[in-house]
């Protein structure tokens, strides 16, 4: 319990501070915080409204938005396990968009049936994402290319020709985007009627759950993990220690493409349908926040992904119940990023005043000089 304290006390305490300086904005703005952070849990399914519209209530919300957030928990572990190998992924949305196009265009418009279809659909979004991934760890690898710029260059080239490939051939002439998919095809089991009820039915949400665990144990009980861990605290140290670099650079880079992969399927073939063409997702870029939150700890990745979801998710309730205009959803899951790139000042802060509690002191002590009188007594 202790452990799990000290894991988690800081994003709790930057959550805190987050949720004070938002109401304080909420406030300013005229509206009551209180009232528009229970309206971003009632947009959530995770309070009751007033009213419901037809074959829907609560559950319905709450399915819809663990619909939502399926996909989150993919992409922060994959910012995570780049992260623990001290690389640094902004490109799980490009991962993203061609795990779910290949998969689109390879099963989403094929007659294949569910049984065969779903699994085909996360086996090949895997690939996709995974080759990526691979690109960029090679390149880093062998010509020492940053991975910030390779990831941003490959999201505009992922970006622009999955477009001209839409636009040319699979465009909806109505929606203006690609196509919607099969419903075989399909991760979310969409609408679904249960006892009088509409429900979507994420099946990605047990694939997720299983990877948290996997993931965590990859990271904390292997030798990979441990190897990708001192990797990340030091290359030179590691190589020093015969840790091959290079390798696990590209394997680190890989798994975080293929978790980018299983992102993009469980929100182009589960959540959405269809894919947007010029657009990249802001999931995978919301991903580094989620992931810091969490201090790229699997677990605390799954419950971070819940709360700035959350925000997201219920920021339309809000804006129509509580008259909060939905960009303040966006100013709060900053201002959470903004105090979780503040963590290690914070534990530090935390860890002083512990010093303070147990010495009795409230600052360091500081180094006596000595005294003219002293000085001219060691002279004598």
């Amino acid at each position: 319990m202790k452990r799990f304290w000290k894991a988690v006390k800081i994003p709790m305490f930057a959550i805190l501070c987050s949720l004070v300086v938002g109401g304080v904005i909420i406030a300013v703005t005229g509206s009551n915080p209180f009232k528009a952070y229970y309206s971003l849990l009632q947009g959530c399914g995770l309070a009751p409204k007033s009213s419901y519209a037809g074959y829907k209530n609560i559950f319905t919300d709450f399915m819809s938005y663990v619909n939502f957030f399926t996909p989150m928990i993919f992409a922060a572990l994959a910012v995570a396990v780049a992260l623990r190998g001290g690389l640094f992924n902004i490109g799980v949305s490009g991962q993203m968009l061609a795990a779910g196009f290949t998969a689109t265009i390879i099963i989403g418009y094929s007659d294949l049936n569910g049984i065969l279809a779903k699994p085909l659909v996360v086996i090949i979004g895997m690939t996709a994402g995974g080759l990526v991934g691979a690109l960029m760890g090679w390149l880093k690898y062998k010509f020492n290319i940053n991975e910030v710029v390779t990831s941003i260059m490959l999201n505009y080239i992922i970006q622009y020709v999955v477009s001209f490939f839409i636009n040319t051939y699979y465009v909806d002439p109505v929606s203006r985007q690609s196509a919607e998919t099969s419903a075989a095809s399909r991760l979310t089991l969409m609408d679904t009627q249960i006892g009088g009820l509409k429900i979507d039915i994420p099946l990605g949400i047990i694939l997720a759950l299983i990877t948290v665990v996997v993931v965590w144990f990859l990271l904390e009980k292997t030798k990979f993990g441990y190897e990708l861990k001192a990797v990340g605290y030091s290359r030179d140290a590691a190589k020093y220690a015969g840790i091959k670099v290079g390798r696990n650079t590209v394997l680190a880079m890989t798994l975080s493409g293929v978790l980018g992969g299983m992102a993009g399927v469980t929100y182009y073939l589960g959540y959405l349908g269809s894919i947007q063409p010029k657009v990249l997702v802001s999931t995978g870029f919301d991903a580094i926040a989620v992931s810091l939150l969490g201090n790229n700890n699997p677990f605390g990745i799954l419950l971070s992904t819940m709360l700035i979801t959350l925000i997201s998710k219920g920021s339309t309730y809000m804006k129509s119940i509580a008259s909060v205009d939905a960009e303040i959803a966006s100013v709060i899951t900053g201002i959470i990023l903004l105090f979780s790139a503040c963590n290690m000042y914070i534990k530090w802060k935390m860890e002083q005043k512990n010093r303070d509690k147990i010495t009795g002191t409230k600052e360091p002590e500081a180094v006596q000089r000595p005294s003219k009188t002293e000085k001219e007594n060691k002279t004598k």
